[in-house]
């Protein structure tokens, strides 16, 4: 059975015959907007952290790869840079 906004009026309407109407709207605000097979379960959002957690994981180890790559590149260049300025002035003199 879907539900939509005419049963949950017709719902209302029996709880604030049953109940009055501040406590039937008091029950009716902790009723989802949607049916229960669309709200999250702790499991659904645990599955979710587990699967965030890894894509993290996964793009941390992209970055730090990265960064090493380049540093290391840097460091080559640099030495080498340093490498060619000593030797010509080795030469020079």
């Amino acid at each position: 059975m879907a539900i939509d906004e005419g049963s949950r009026h017709r719902l209302f309407k029996r709880l604030e015959s049953l109940l009055g109407e501040e406590e039937a709207s008091t029950l009716m605000a902790h009723l989802p907007p949607v049916g229960w097979a669309d709200v999250a379960t702790k499991h659904d959002l645990e599955q979710l952290e587990l699967r965030m957690d890894a894509r993290f994981d996964a793009r941390l180890h992209q970055l730090e790869s990265r960064l090493i790559r380049n540093m290391l590149f840097t460091s080559s260049a640099s030495i080498l840079t340093v490498g060619g300025l000593a030797f010509a002035a080795a030469k020079l003199v």
